[in-house]
């Protein structure tokens, strides 16, 4: 599903933010990164999502070598991939509904499908009961699984999250990550980058650090 071949990114000023970095993840695995911050977890995550192209090296996801992927085709891309933020990223002039359903309206998705794929969606997270409510009468562990939700309403194959426990107890954090695990345990490719060494040691997958910006 993603593949690294000696990925570097240098950003202007000479900052190399990853240097040579090689990994894969295979299509239906979950895997997490880890490292210190600044260790360059961020930046490639965003190559994966091409919010960013490398400096050096290919990256592959899904068959695409996205170093040469038009311009014209990265929103196809992103479709097939969910993001899950750190800090939620959701509209609170918005009901928890209208957050959910904003990549299917982006998509042109007609009305009734998105209802049904939105309440689907917020069924999956145990929020159907609140997708009337705006997202700033929820708690952060609820805010996040909007956040998830949103994420998965176009039944992705690829999911990515960026410290999505970060500003969670352990309690709700083990929440959260039980919930990729779901998501993997029916087909889904997920990749977690989180600095929660005590939590994903727990958990029965692949863990990969990076230091500085190299792959260890």
């Amino acid at each position: 599903m993603i593949r690294f071949d000696n990925v570097s990114m240098r950003y202007p000023g000479g900052h190399e933010a990853l240097s040579q970095v090689n990994f894969s993840l295979e299509r239906g695995e979950m895997a997490f990164l880890t490292g210190h911050s600044g260790a360059g977890k961020s930046t490639l995550l965003k190559l994966i999502m091409l919010m960013e192209r490398a400096s050096q090296g290919q990256v592959m996801v899904d068959g695409n070598n996205l170093n040469r992927l038009p311009a014209r085709q990265i929103p196809y891309l992103r479709r097939r991939i969910g993001v899950v933020f750190q800090n939620h990223r959701l509209l609170f002039d918005r009901s928890v509904f209208d957050n959910v359903a904003l990549p299917l309206l982006i998509s042109g998705y007609d009305e009734t499908d998105i209802g049904s794929r939105v309440r689907a969606a917020l069924d999956k997270v145990g929020l159907l009961r609140k997708e009337k409510l705006s997202p700033v009468l929820l708690s952060s562990g609820e805010q996040q699984r909007i956040g998830i939700a949103r994420a998965i309403v176009n039944k992705p194959q690829l999911l990515l999250a960026d410290e999505p426990t970060g500003n969670l107890d352990p309690r709700l954090s083990a929440e959260i990550m039980g919930l990729f695990h779901q998501f993997n345990q029916v087909g889904v490719s997920v990749l977690v980058a989180s600095h929660d060494l005590d939590l994903i040691s727990r958990l029965p997958h692949r863990v990969m650090t990076l230091d500085q910006g190299r792959m260890s």
